[in-house]
């Protein structure tokens, strides 16, 4: 990391179906080896599942599930004296947006459906009704943090 300037944030251009650069975003980590309209194919059969399944606005339906994965604090180490402490700190909205969107995909791609278009619909609808992995590893980065509020004070 260099300590000279900050990175320059890439510009990601919206999806072409829906115009959201969150869901452009959610595609591109989606995406393996470069094969965008295979995230795409995958990503609006998912949401088109989710549509039929909810009978609900899949876009709405996936923002909803995306605010109810977003930790809200997390857990840092930090060394202070020769022992390492978990030290409690609150998450950048970019962050979150992040955490949640890799731990929808990482959850989804644990299931045990056949396709990953079943996965993936079956995860966002899980995450929507506040259920399901994601929601799970959000809830335990909570308790993390809280069971370690004692070293909040060490926060940098």
């Amino acid at each position: 990391m260099s300590r000279r300037h900050k990175s320059e944030k890439r510009q990601v251009n919206p999806d072409p179906k829906f115009s959201d650069l969150v869901l452009s975003k959610f595609m591109n980590a989606i995406m393996r080896d470069g094969k965008k309209s295979t995230a795409e194919r995958i990503v609006y059969a998912a949401l088109d599942s989710v549509e039929a399944r909810a009978k609900q606005d899949p876009m709405q339906m996936f923002h909803f599930a995306l605010e109810n994965v977003m930790p809200s604090v997390e857990v840092r180490s930090r060394r202070v004296g020769g022992a390492t402490y978990q030290v409690p700190v609150e998450v950048r909205s970019e962050r979150r947006q992040a955490l949640a969107i890799r731990w929808i995909i990482s959850a989804s791609r644990a299931r045990n459906e056949s396709t990953m278009i079943e996965r993936l619909s079956g995860e966002l609808l899980d995450a929507a009704n506040s259920r399901g992995a994601a929601v799970k590893r959000r809830e335990d980065t909570h308790k993390m943090a809280e069971a370690n509020r004692a070293f909040s004070h060490y926060r940098w």
